[in-house]
């Protein structure tokens, strides 16, 4: 993937303590956790960087005022490990007391090992935006930092070379093909920067068009879960990714390209003139800054493939903060979590790593033009539609993407085994 300012009041396990943002909570909710744990640890795959630095000096002092007995101990894991690594964690039940997750599918299909924060968190409701990424049956899982989605982002000096106004993007689909094929001509670049070597790219690719090919009913069915995947709309998805391969609109190479991050070094040299990216981490506005004028980078909806459809901005919670359930201290545990999204600390967050936070009270008004494009979207923003998939359905559309391109199977069998797992799952 979102700012404004405000206070609120926190309830948590009976005590009540209010004020201004998490800096003015006093006192422990766990009572006598001083006497108890003493250490907390916290396994993540950001704090480690530089741009999170500033984060955890915020996250601890935030904490030690109420906790000033108590350590937070950082373990930064490496990434393409890290769901291993917490699986055998989640096994062993021995590991962190805190640990960060994606929204979506990787957090569901653990939530077996993750304590239901709700009673901890219930004043942050208001404050924070994207739980439903974090939630399964009702039960909230983990806390959201920031908000993630896949806006089109495209080069305005490309459309400009061209002859196309860069201040009014395609709005439908053929429009965004002429559009391509000017840019083609007159500069040589791509239409859309693809990343697919991970499987990683069709996820972007639904989820970025998707609220411009399927009607508004089957969009919050799919979301909902009633997903009709013998709807001409839904396979239209697939039919476009497959077409975009076949007529050249993708950078070369795609299935040999990775989406993190080689993609966008694609889009940010010039080279295409179009990328479904993210909102926050990577792949965004912040990054594609050091390379191109921020006045250069457009942000545009989805273009319009069926009639009747309402493009609109896909984002949930991107990452967030859930506590294990075999913590020896829930409410100290959960309290860090409170830390971990408090304002002072998501401010921060927002600031160095340039992250769309899940905190609306923040203040985006210099963040440049993109940022300023993005966040009035929120509002009527809705769930990515990839993020209402399994793990597993997500990794074998990742395989099936990957083979739809190369010309190894077809649109008919890929969308008959994305059903039958979906359904599986």
């Amino acid at each position: 993937m979102k700012r404004r300012v405000l206070c609120s009041a926190v309830m948590a396990a009976g005590l009540a303590l209010a004020g201004c943002g998490s800096a003015a909570r006093t006192g422990s909710p766990s009572g006598n956790s001083q006497q108890g744990q003493q250490k907390l640890v916290v396994w993540d795959w950001k704090s480690g960087e530089p741009a999170a630095a500033t984060y955890v000096e915020k996250v601890k002092a935030d904490f030690a005022e109420r906790h000033p007995g108590v350590t937070v101990e950082f373990v930064a894991q490496p990434f393409d490990q890290y769901y291993t690594l917490l699986g055998t964690a989640a096994q062993s039940r021995k590991g962190p007391d805190v640990m960060l997750f994606n929204g979506g599918g990787q957090i569901r299909d653990r939530a077996d090992a993750l304590l239901p924060l709700d009673p901890y968190v219930a004043q942050d409701r208001s404050r924070l935006a994207g739980w439903d990424a974090f939630t399964k049956d009702g039960r909230t899982y983990a806390a959201p930092v920031t908000l993630q989605g896949h806006p089109i982002y495209y080069n305005k000096t490309l459309y400009e070379k061209a002859g196309l106004d860069p201040a009014n993007p395609p709005r439908t689909w053929d429009e965004f093909v002429r559009a391509c094929s000017a840019v083609k001509k007159a500069t040589g670049a791509a239409c859309l920067a693809l990343g697919n070597k991970e499987g990683f790219g069709i996820q972007f690719f639904m989820s970025g068009l998707g609220s411009g090919i399927l009607t508004p009913q089957e969009y919050g069915d799919w979301i909902a879960g009633k997903r009709d995947w013998t709807s001409p709309h839904v396979r239209r998805i697939f039919e476009l990714w497959k077409d975009a391969g076949d007529k050249g609109l993708n950078s070369a190479g795609a299935n040999s390209t990775a989406m993190f991050t080689d993609v966008f070094r694609v889009f940010e040299s010039g080279r295409a003139a179009h990328v479904i990216g993210l909102m926050s981490d990577v792949g965004h506005w912040k990054d594609f800054g050091e390379f191109l004028p921020p006045d250069k980078i457009g942000v545009m909806t989805a273009p319009v493939v069926t009639g009747g459809a309402t493009p609109s901005l896909p984002y949930d919670g991107g990452i967030g903060y859930a506590v294990a359930r075999w913590t020896k201290d829930p409410r100290l545990a959960a309290d860090l979590v409170r830390s971990l999204t408090s304002a002072d600390a998501l401010t921060a967050f927002s600031a160095s790593a340039g992250a769309i936070a899940s905190d609306t009270t923040i203040d985006v008004s210099r963040a440049g033009p993109a940022v300023a494009a993005i966040v009035p979207e929120i509002r009527t923003g809705r769930p990515a539609l990839h993020v209402a998939l399994s793990s597993k359905t997500l990794d074998l559309m990742g395989r099936l993407s990957q083979q739809l391109l190369s010309g190894s199977t077809t649109v008919d069998k890929a969308v008959k085994q994305l059903a039958a797992a979906d359904r599986a799952s």
